[in-house]
């Protein structure tokens, strides 16, 4: 990754805590959105890149997704997902 004071360095994970109400424009050209602008995924799984992934969706996988009562059983689901595709060759 090259920061924009041009400093460049490896990383395995990049986390951003977009709020409650995301702009997720900057995905667009990776093709992770639908023509809605919304994170196209299933369970929080990106349908366009393996290794990157969404929690704290509505109804990314129940009812409760969004919130603090089931946003941390989505988290797990998702950073085990993540942790195996980054074990990948």
């Amino acid at each position: 990754m090259t920061w924009a004071d041009g400093v460049t360095e490896e990383v395995d994970a990049i986390i951003l805590a977009t709020g409650y109400r995301p702009d997720l424009g900057y995905l667009t050209a990776l093709g992770a959105l639908d023509l809605a602008g919304g994170p196209r995924h299933r369970g929080g799984a990106s349908l366009a890149h393996p290794r990157l992934a969404h929690v704290g969706l509505e109804w990314q996988r129940s009812l409760s997704s969004a919130s603090l009562r089931g946003v941390g059983r989505d988290a797990r689901r998702v950073a085990g997902r993540l942790a195996r595709e980054l074990r990948r060759p």
